[in-house]
């Protein structure tokens, strides 16, 4: 019998020739990655079980992010990045991004691929849920607690339990000009539930890949988590490798599914039948078409995030705001400092996107993750009581972006922008195209 990619690297990081779905094995660790708000207990924790003047396993295979709490003057948020900075000198760390710093970069999970962090056939673990990002480059990547970071630190290693696999067999002869990948994930997750994937593999397959950009197999891998998958993966392709060569020089070996791989389950959608969603408040499996939630008032429109603030994600919102006034506070919020360069490189129609944000009217943030897990009350963008939000983001649950009576629909930034120029949820073909709907 054959194995799914996410067996064949864990069975090549286990030193095994098979693994199959409930083994548990010790498996080696390519990179492992922290961040403001879960590396200091990680180090803390390292520290105590490993010795206060103990060094990590591979300096080089640390990757040290700061990007959740950064730009607030918030006395504990600051009091967390002071420690990553002492802990980055005192190991001297190469891949620490400090905030401030030429090197800052903003949110880690964009931050990793820009870097050449993510490659092909090899194993990712990060102290965020979202980590499962990577597996867009067909690597095994996944989120983890402060002590399995901190045991990653001192050994290098961790212990798994192999996952089974769920197969998304994306069809169709193109991708739809209003489709982006957050509809697809969004109306997979509904489909599934949000606990349809739990401790399962979630990979994405079929013709319907080869129709999307490295960006958009990053929102689909981004949010495997959504249905309480252990990871999402994309087995890589031309398009994977050409990413990957730009941004490292090191060697990694693709690896690909088994024609006889044996899967938990399969699902298959065709791509030309799909339809611009919307999950709503306040799980992402809530689903209903943005034609279904037409006319919906909203109070604000956010487009960041990993999930959501990607440079393909601003061209999109780029395309139906040029040239309009909006109808709802509209905050830009790029995920990384080198999104926030292109933003003001990229145009459309002559003027850069930065130019067509900012004549719209729009609020433009600092690279980070900002509102998207609430922070600080003087975190940019966050939501004040009973505001109604239209977002990119990945969660809606009560809270996540601020006030606990705030509500959040989430959407792609198509469906987002279509909304901003409208004041009201809105099904983004009738900017893109002359099409009865």
């Amino acid at each position: 019998m054959g194995m799914t990619l996410t067996e064949k690297i864990i069975a090549k990081h286990s030193g095994k020739d098979t693994v199959v779905p409930g083994e548990s094995v010790w498996i080696d660790v390519d990179v492992l990655m922290t961040h403001d708000v879960c590396g200091p207990p990680s180090i803390d924790i390292f520290q105590d079980q490993f010795g206060e003047d103990a060094t990590v396993w591979d300096k080089e295979k640390l990757v040290i992010i700061p990007d959740h709490y950064i730009f607030t003057k918030d006395k504990y948020a600051n009091r967390n990045v002071d420690i990553l900075r002492t802990f980055a000198a005192n190991q001297d760390l190469p891949n620490f991004y400090d905030v401030g710093s030429e090197e800052y970069k903003g949110v880690c999970h964009i931050a990793l691929p820009e870097e050449g962090f993510t490659r092909p056939g090899e194993v990712l673990f990060g102290t965020d849920s979202h980590t499962c990002t990577a597996g867009a480059f067909g690597q095994f990547a996944t989120g983890i607690g402060n002590t399995d970071a901190a045991f990653i630190m001192g050994t290098g290693k961790i212990w798994v339990k192999v996952p089974e696999t769920m197969r998304f067999e994306l069809g169709g002869t193109s991708m739809p000009p209003y489709l982006m990948a957050k509809d697809v994930i969004l109306r997979i997750i509904g489909d599934i539930g949000a606990d349809g994937a739990t401790y399962r593999t979630m990979e994405f397959g079929g013709r319907g890949i080869s129709f999307m950009s490295m960006e958009y197999r990053m929102t689909l891998s981004n949010m495997a988590i959504e249905a309480g998958g252990k990871n999402g993966i994309v087995e890589p392709d031309a398009k994977t490798e050409s990413y990957v060569r730009r941004r490292t020089d090191k060697s990694f070996e693709s690896m690909h599914s088994d024609p006889d791989a044996e899967y938990h389950s399969k699902y298959r959608y065709n791509l030309e039948d799909m339809v611009p969603m919307v999950a709503k408040p306040h799980s992402p499996d809530n689903k209903a078409t943005a034609l279904e939630l037409e006319g919906t008032q909203l109070d604000r429109a956010y487009i960041g995030s990993c999930t959501g603030g990607k440079l393909s994600d601003f061209e999109a919102a780029a395309e139906i705001i040029a040239g309009k006034d909006l109808k709802l506070d509209t905050y830009i919020v790029p995920a990384t400092t080198e999104v926030l360069d292109k933003l003001n490189e990229r145009t459309l129609n002559g003027k850069t996107l930065m130019d067509i944000f900012r004549k719209a009217g729009c609020k433009i943030g600092q690279a980070s993750c900002a509102a998207c897990l609430g922070g600080p009350s003087d975190t940019f963008g966050r939501l004040n009581e009973e505001e109604v939000c239209i977002s990119t983001t990945n969660r809606n649950y009560p809270g996540r972006m601020g006030s606990k009576d705030a509500s959040v629909y989430l959407a792609s930034p198509y469906t987002v922008a279509a909304s901003a120029v409208t004041g009201k949820i809105t099904d983004p073909r009738v900017f893109i195209q002359a099409t009865v709907i």
